[in-house]
């Protein structure tokens, strides 16, 4: 009598595989790939989000800070120079989070120049906020006294300079090395008006001495607000950095 004929066990079943199938093996690299990429694909999205967070912090300080200058306001001055203290946490939680992704998950080649690039990118908002608190610091000194021709340049000097970080961080989402350097470019207006504001505060203290203390205070403040131009240029090479692997100074 023949056997009644059941199911093939799939553990004890020959394939039918062909032999030299690469499929088996093929399915394992994918998983085991799939399940390294997930957490350092993941915990790059983390950086890169709060990375965005951290700028917009930078960037509302920026508005903050000039909001307070221009309307000799003291008391929203001293909460700016109370909020760097966010933007100061935000980048060494996000130093935390990308040397632990680089010591959990071993990145090589483009994750870890993204990784790298992030970083350093976190570190150029920090000093950003940083510039924006040091503008809010000479609010004190100046609301005593009348404005000098409206502050000058300033209140449009801090304002490109806010577009300027709000835009840099677009192109380095999306890796956008036209933009990048585009970006950098338009850092020559920010430079220009600085200098130009530079040269009326100077024949302001000139024409009249009383000015001077003032005078100072101004140039103080227009230098930080040139020195956020110079860091969003910083960011845009760290985009080209990232899309090319190479080191380009784009202060020229």
């Amino acid at each position: 009598m023949a056997q009644d004929a059941y199911p093939a066990d799939p553990a004890t079943a020959p394939s039918t595989r062909p032999a030299g199938d690469p499929g088996d093996s093929e399915a394992v690299v994918d998983e085991h790939v799939e399940h390294i990429r997930g957490p350092l694909d993941q915990g790059e999205q983390d950086v890169r989000e709060a990375i965005l967070r951290m700028g917009a912090l930078a960037e509302a300080q920026i508005l903050a800070a000039i909001d307070a200058l221009v309307t000799h306001d003291v008391a929203a001055a001293e909460v700016v120079k109370a909020n760097d203290r966010a933007i100061n946490d935000a980048q060494r939680a996000i130093t935390s989070q990308i040397a632990t992704t680089i010591a959990t998950q071993a990145p090589v080649a483009r994750d870890l120049r993204l990784l790298l690039a992030l970083d350093h990118v976190s570190y150029e908002i920090e000093r950003i906020g940083d510039h924006a608190s040091s503008v809010a610091k000479q609010v004190r000194h100046l609301a005593p006294y009348p404005p000098l021709k409206e502050y000058v340049d300033l209140p449009r000097m801090g304002k490109l300079g806010a577009q300027l970080l709000r835009d840099i961080l677009r192109a380095l989402l999306d890796v956008n090395v036209d933009d990048a350097r585009r970006i950098a470019r338009m850092d020559d207006e920010i430079d220009i008006l600085y200098h130009r504001s530079f040269d009326k505060v100077l024949e302001i203290m000139r024409a009249d001495p009383e000015t001077v203390e003032r005078g100072a205070r101004l140039i103080l403040a227009s230098h930080y607000l040139e020195r956020i131009g110079d860091r969003v240029t910083n960011i845009a090479e760290d985009v080209v950095f990232l899309a090319t692997g190479q080191v380009e100074d784009l202060n020229d």
